[in-house]
């Protein structure tokens, strides 16, 4: 079976957990000898590729942005899947994201779409009027042969938002590709005592109300930090608010990779993840595979993944992330029940399950094709 993946993610993304989903899926397929995954990708700067050898493309000036950089990258990789796609040499098309460009040239091959949340749909107000990611995947939804949805969470948002039939939607869970650190040598210079925060600090990761309820414990424990790692530099915003609350210098930002991510998940008191909502939430699993105690909000996919992995709170109230940050820092037993049970939970998650169920899907749809 030969199945094509485009472009879209590995061009648009750097980091992310989509751009990781699609590089550990393809890397696991290429150990199956029955399908045969191929990605229709010439440039990329993507994190993920760099150390597979499944997925095929050259770095064009990572490390050196300039005019027209990515301009020329989305270009060159658009007319190499238009192509590649109208050749029609596969039994199968994967988009990795909602580009609509391909159904023109498909034909009357099948394609399967995975929906990893419906924060355009959620969260309108956070962008731009002229976002269509929404209005392109409810065409896509329409038109997919199968829909692979990563959450029980996320397959019912799907169901009452687009009206699906649920017969269409599989569940197929993300793995893990965190191991927990193992003593190499890393650079970073972190406090003694931290929380831990992970990714993008974007309105619905809900940071701010996690800094406010910080800065609750804070006068409590003068000697805890806020580590947070990824994401952009702080904001003038983000500054002033440290000032106002009076933690100006117990914040502290860092750009990172996976070494670096496993050793402050290792070191971390505990970690926070105050989302307000996540189609299934990759950081819980890193959380549990680093032995790091997991406490976060009690919204959307994350009690379904994370279960009796985490301490849970109202992601809304203020008040409630201090007392629940509070309960785990000051009790250790608690924090080594949550590592125990996290590490079982753990056990029902990995990157050959999610690529065993998603060629099910994939030979599902090709068998279907072949008798119609």
């Amino acid at each position: 079976m030969k199945v094509l993946y485009d472009h879209t993610i590995f061009t648009n993304q750097k980091y992310g957990g989509i751009s990781r989903y699609y590089t550990e899926l393809i890397n696991e397929f290429n150990s199956i000898s029955i399908i045969k995954p191929s990605v229709s990708l010439l440039l990329s700067n993507n994190y993920y590729l760099q150390n597979s050898n499944s997925v095929h493309s050259v770095n064009f000036f990572p490390d050196r942005y300039f005019k027209g950089r990515d301009k020329t990258i989305i270009a060159v990789n658009s007319l190499y899947t238009k192509y590649r796609v109208k050749e029609q040499n596969y039994d199968l098309f994967h988009p990795t994201y909602y580009d609509i460009s391909f159904l023109d040239l498909i034909g009357d091959k099948p394609f399967v779409l995975t929906v990893h949340d419906l924060i355009h749909e959620k969260f309108k107000e956070l962008f731009s009027k002229n976002d269509k990611i929404s209005f392109y995947k409810n065409i896509l939804i329409e038109k997919s042969s199968r829909i692979i949805a990563i959450s029980e969470n996320t397959k019912r948002d799907i169901i009452d938002m687009f009206k699906v039939d649920s017969k269409k939607i599989v569940v197929i869970y993300h793995g893990n590709s965190m191991t927990k650190y193992r003593g190499e040598r890393i650079k970073l210079k972190v406090p003694k005592e931290y929380i831990l925060f992970v990714g993008s600090r974007g309105d619905y990761k809900n940071f701010t109300l996690f800094i406010k309820a910080f800065s609750l414990l804070f006068k409590e424990n003068k000697n805890i930090s806020i580590v947070c790692a990824g994401g952009k530099a702080f904001l003038y915003e983000e500054l002033e608010l440290f000032k106002e609350l009076e933690i100006e210098g117990k914040v502290y930002q860092f750009t990172v990779d996976d070494s670096d991510l496993a050793y402050l998940y290792s070191r971390a008191i505990f970690f926070v993840f105050p989302s307000l909502y996540e189609g299934f939430g990759i950081p819980v699993l890193e959380a549990f595979a680093s032995q790091c105690p997991l406490v976060c909000s009690n919204t959307s996919s994350l009690p379904e993944i994370a279960q009796d992995g985490a301490e849970y709170f109202n992601p809304y109230s203020k008040e409630d992330i201090y007392k629940s940050m509070k309960k785990i820092y000051e009790n250790p037993k608690r924090r080594e029940l949550l590592v125990s049970n996290g590490l079982k939970r753990l056990e029902n998650f990995s990157w050959e399950k999610t690529a065993k169920q998603t060629l099910e899907v994939y030979q599902d749809i090709v068998d279907d094709k072949k008798e119609s």
